[in-house]
């Protein structure tokens, strides 16, 4: 009797010698355990790679001010405006290139040069005299820092299946955690001869230049992360195709990494519609974390908690501490259980009520206040961090390897632009919104929730049919 189709045994994987890809595979197939050590260089390179983004805000007024760049004090708000877009605006237009030089040449090297120009162009910035040094170097920091885009495309090569999310987590995780330690470490050592004048003298050589102190350890962080790099395996396949062609044919299996034919991006509407999805969601959070700042710090006539930096800084890191904790020991097995797609629309459902109950926060006060602003800001960090790793997974998921670096570049550029409209636009609408303390429609800051939660409920749609189209993995 012959043997039922059904009982046949699957084709045999092809592993090829010399090729690291191949090597990964191999390693994924053989072994049942979590790539810890991978994800511990993940999430090192990451961090030291977005400890430089947000690190300047502390300090770039006085840094402004210390350039003598501007004729008044009013013209100082100008002036750090394009200081601190300039890396948003390199990023916007150079992630796309270094998406597909890492499916070209590998992750590994992208990610190597991306902390070497991290260690240069953060120092030169710290050393800067000038307002146009200062400007060039952020702007050439953002433009040759083509990090994320191979970061998160290494994170899911180096992960089986049911680990990806694990995988995107580390990377969501350690970025945003720099982007919060980042601005407590220029807030603490700039002006180190102002702040620590027993320590170090107005003569020297940070006391001359005030503001290298904090560049320059954040550059020796990325110098020890990349070092680390030595151990960080190579992830993308490089064959020979002819070569690779005739020994498949031979051996009658398939490689699906290399023999998938590759289709336009641009119309690959499961990843197009995932990114349009994440960016709204991007422009919502950068929005938020915008009208959080000022909104706690703003005088309580207008609707605010006056709040004091140093306040704001310890619910922000206590949030941060919160994210850590989801991210490593909950979000795999949320992922795990509902899949990116319910999990991003239950986070974004549940952020709706958190975002309205701002405003009426500012009936509360001493540990009622702080009980209920601290859980609400943990909740809305944690649901925040769901939706961007599940529309991370699904881009990711939504085309073959050798097009994932350019996927993910393609991202990070359209979340650039949305990320560098959404602080302006933030700004504008709080300044408006406190103007309009006594309208009949949504008093004061209670505009400025609403409309945030417009956003919300815009990206909680797309996520329906027939906008998301869901990758054929998760189907």
């Amino acid at each position: 009797m012959g043997e039922s189709p059904s009982l046949a045994p699957a084709p045999a994987k092809v592993y090829y010698d010399g090729c690291p890809g191949c090597a990964m595979e191999r390693r994924k197939d053989s072994s049942t355990g979590t790539p810890y050590k991978e994800l511990f260089f993940v999430g090192i390179t990451t961090f030291a790679s977005s400890l430089p983004i947000t690190s300047l805000f502390p300090f770039l007024y006085f840094m402004i001010q210390d350039l003598h760049v501007a004729q008044r004090e009013e013209d100082i708000g100008f002036y750090a405006g394009f200081l601190g877009a300039s890396y948003m605006v390199g990023r916007g237009f150079a992630s796309i290139f270094w998406g597909m030089v890492a499916d070209r040449i590998g992750r590994k090297p992208v990610i190597v040069f991306s902390l070497f120009t991290v260690i240069v162009f953060n120092t030169l910035f710290g050393l800067s005299v000038k307002y146009w040094m200062a400007i060039t170097t952020r702007l050439l920091l953002g433009a040759l820092n083509g990090f994320l885009a191979p970061i998160k495309a290494y994170s899911i090569e180096v992960c089986r299946d049911d680990e990806q999310a694990l995988g995107i987590s580390i990377v969501n995780t350690a970025w945003g955690l720099g982007l919060i330690i980042g601005p407590a470490i220029g807030g603490y050592l700039a002006q180190p001869a102002k702040q620590y004048p027993h320590i170090f003298h107005d003569k020297s050589t940070f006391g001359r230049l005030p503001y290298l102190l904090p560049c320059l350890c954040i550059s020796i962080f990325a110098t020890f992360a990349l070092i680390s790099c030595i151990w960080l395996p190579e992830t993308l396949h490089k064959h020979n195709k002819f070569e690779m062609r005739a020994e498949t044919a031979e051996a009658g299996t398939t490689q699906e990494s290399t023999e998938s034919p590759k289709k336009s991006l641009w119309k690959n509407w499961p990843l197009m519609s995932s990114i349009i999805t994440y960016c709204v969601f991007s422009l919502h959070d950068t929005a938020y974390s915008e009208i959080f700042s000022l909104w706690t710090v703003s005088g309580r006539k207008y609707g605010g908690l006056s709040f004091s930096s140093k306040d704001v800084g310890q619910v922000l890191t206590v949030a941060g501490v919160s994210l850590l904790v989801y991210q490593i020991f909950v979000y795999r097995w949320l992922n795990n259980t509902l899949g990116p797609v319910n999990s991003t629309r239950i986070a974004s459902a549940l952020s709706i009520p958190i975002i309205a109950a701002y405003p009426f926060m500012t009936h509360l006060s001493g540990i009622r206040l702080g009980l209920a602003l601290y859980i609400a800001a943990m909740i809305k960090s944690v649901l925040a961090i769901t939706r961007v790793s599940g529309t991370s997974l699904l881009q990711n998921n939504a085309v073959p390897q050798g097009q994932r670096g350019a996927a993910n570049g393609i991202a990070t550029t359209l979340m650039s632009l949305f990320k560098s409209v959404a602080p302006a636009g933030a700004g504008v609408l709080f300044s408006w919104a406190q103007k309009r303390q006594h309208a009949a429609f949504f008093p004061g800051d209670q505009m400025v929730f609403l409309l945030l939660n417009v956003t919300e409920v815009l990206g909680l749609l797309l996520t329906f049919k027939p906008f998301l189209a869901v990758p054929q993995h998760y189907k």
